[in-house]
């Protein structure tokens, strides 16, 4: 975010992690399912709770993505930065460039 232009890998970037929060958003209930089953009320809610604010920032990155508001993706990447600051990816964990492509995928929705 500290280029003057965002230029296609801005974009796509921004909107792998717009999609990728809306479907973890999409997947909670499915998550938690088996939790619930086995009667572990307080774990699923917990993990409700800690992920509750993936869809809202997720949907609100791509209304802006689409809008060209950089100053307000600056803002919510700050906050996705901050949900995320105790999330630890090891270098075993990384799988090489999956957000290539994801403006375009968003595009034809």
């Amino acid at each position: 975010m500290k280029q003057k232009e965002p230029d296609a890998h801005s974009y796509d970037l921004v909107a792998f992690i717009g999609l990728s929060l809306v479907a973890i958003d999409a997947n909670i209930e499915q998550t938690v399912a088996p939790w619930e089953k086995r009667d572990y009320w307080v774990k699923a809610d917990r993990f409700r709770m800690e992920w509750g604010w993936a869809g809202q920032l997720g949907r609100e990155i791509l209304i802006a993505l689409k809008a060209g508001d950089w100053p307000n993706i600056a803002l919510c990447s700050a906050k996705i930065g901050q949900k995320l600051s105790n999330v630890k990816v090891t270098e075993r964990s990384r799988i090489g460039t999956p957000w290539i492509g994801a403006w375009d995928k968003y595009k034809a929705q």
